[in-house]
């Protein structure tokens, strides 16, 4: 993997990390969060398939190594529904 690329946690796929949404168990504490913050890191596709295995199969958590909030989910699923682009936050170009 180049310096630059992170891997789906559902899928697996290798991209440039720009392509994936960023969730975070921030650094000294089980708290998760998007997109924001220190600590450990678990990278998304923005794709309904990815969405749905990791939190079906608990990918996040597992990868994290922390519990996932129930309201982690939703956020998600509403930025799929709208299209949110991970690297601008703004709609997806595809």
């Amino acid at each position: 993997m180049a310096p630059n690329e992170r891997r789906c946690v559902s899928c697996r796929r290798v991209a440039p990390k720009a392509e994936f949404w960023r969730v975070v168990r921030l650094a000294h504490s089980t708290s998760v969060c998007l997109d924001q913050g220190m600590g450990r890191s678990a990278y998304l596709c923005p794709q309904a398939d990815c969405l749905r295995i990791a939190q079906r199969k608990n990918r996040l958590g597992r990868a994290l190594k922390a519990p996932i909030p129930d309201s982690l989910w939703p956020q998600l699923w509403q930025r799929l529904e709208a299209g949110v682009s991970p690297l601008t936050s703004g709609p997806l170009s595809h």
